[in-house]
């Protein structure tokens, strides 16, 4: 290939990601636009790119809707307890299933994998008929405990897992280490990278979730954020200026999140043996 097709092919790929990127990147800068117009600039036409006056009030018309400060923090609450959960649950089935051979192991993995494809809404109503028998609607335990299981996390980290040499645990074994120690000082350590991307995973799915926290509480000191955010839509008009106000504290979080994991994120997913 020529140097000019070479420059061509080059300049064509540029374009295209750039052109991805705006796509992508638009809806955000909109939200975050919207975010601070009137409820009259929000939806003039034609659109208002840049607000003319900034209007931070729309941040404190959220309280008048539904308790966000309340709700933001069940959000947290819930998001990082059962992310924290899920990680070490996954991270110990990973273990087993990738480095303690026993008979029927692949078997078991197998089911456990056809999990995935069992739609969440069909496992819904008997887990509600569970936690009603335990006592737990309308509780935070009731909320946290179904996000800590996860057979996904499980094979992402069972992937990377089944990649470290087994004779670092053989090592660890001559030196004598116990299975508990050789999952707690050699095998974590390594799957740092794949954790981390189990984490942003795991907390964004955890932070968005609506119908389960729906279907589970009806107590407004339990109200999530993703469940206040729908009392902002009326049924006959809806603020979309503090509508997406909203939006903007929802995704504060998760962007933090992320901030602080990115630099594992991608280095986890292609550690994970996932193409």
């Amino acid at each position: 290939m020529t140097n000019n097709a070479m420059r061509i092919k080059n300049l064509a790929t540029h374009l295209l990601l750039i052109i991805a990127s705006v796509i992508l990147v638009f809806p955000f800068l909109w939200m975050l636009s919207g975010a601070f117009k009137d409820s009259l600039e929000v939806v003039q036409m034609p659109p208002v790119w840049i607000p003319t006056h900034f209007n931070f009030d729309n941040f404190i018309e959220i309280e008048k809707y539904f308790p966000i400060f309340r709700s933001l923090w069940n959000s947290v609450l819930v998001s990082v307890v059962s992310t924290g959960l899920q990680l070490v649950v996954c991270a110990m089935a990973a273990f087993v299933f990738a480095k303690i051979p026993f008979k029927g192991r692949e078997a078991l993995f197998f089911l456990f994998l056809i999990t995935l494809m069992v739609p969440m809404q069909v496992t819904m109503t008997p887990l509600f008929i569970i936690f009603q028998k335990l006592h737990l609607v309308n509780t935070m335990a009731g909320l946290i405990l179904p996000g800590i299981f996860s057979a996904y996390g499980t094979f992402l980290l069972r992937q990377h897992m089944i990649g470290i040499p087994n004779s670092l645990m053989e090592a660890a074994f001559i030196d004598g280490a116990s299975y508990f120690q050789v999952f707690r000082k050699v095998i974590l350590p390594l799957s740092k990278p794949v954790m981390a991307t189990l984490l942003i995973f795991s907390f964004m799915g955890s932070w968005n979730n609506f119908l389960w926290p729906l279907i589970i509480t009806s107590d407004n000191n339990l109200m999530t954020l993703p469940l206040g955010l729908s009392k902002l839509q009326g049924r006959w008009a809806t603020e979309w200026n503090v509508l997406m106000a909203g939006n903007v504290v929802s995704f504060i979080p998760i962007f933090i999140v992320y901030l602080f994991a990115q630099k594992h994120f991608i280095k986890g997913i292609t550690m994970s043996g996932i193409k």
